[in-house]
């Protein structure tokens, strides 16, 4: 084997390239599992609405995922474990929706404007979001 190749730095890629794919494995899976409970708790259907064309719909969906990734970024940065990784990226997907779900019933009608196209209405929601998801990306991190 040629000398290069028996580096320290090959030999600690080739052992933790492998893991670090597992913890972003681990993490986009969250992603999708987050987004797919957040998609199931609305009263309208965001992919039937941007298959349609509907921007409202495609910049709300876009704020979900950005406001789960956020915190869960911060989570898989912050963990040191798969378990950790689970356990703090289960806890930052299950208050994120909580708190998805409370903006949603505060922001009376937004669900509405938004299956009528109202980018205003989206983007307000997506600010929320975001917000919030960055208030958890902070406290996990601290």
């Amino acid at each position: 084997m040629p000398p290069q190749l028996q580096s320290p730095e090959i030999q600690a890629f080739a052992t933790g390239f492998p893991i670090t794919l597992l913890h972003i494995g681990i993490t986009v899976l969250m992603l999708l599992i987050g987004a797919t409970i957040y998609v199931l708790m609305t009263p309208h259907r965001e992919i039937s609405l941007i298959r349609e064309g509907n921007s409202a719909a495609a910049l709300s969906l876009g704020g979900v995922l950005l406001g789960l990734a956020i915190p869960l970024a911060t989570s898989l940065a912050r963990s040191t474990s798969i378990i950790e990784i689970g356990l703090w990226g289960a806890a930052t997907v299950a208050l994120q929706l909580l708190i998805f779900r409370l903006v949603d019933l505060l922001l009376h009608g937004l669900p509405q404007r938004i299956q009528d196209g109202e980018i205003a209405a989206a983007a307000l929601l997506v600010g929320a979001k975001l917000a919030s998801a960055l208030i958890i990306a902070a406290a996990v991190g601290s």
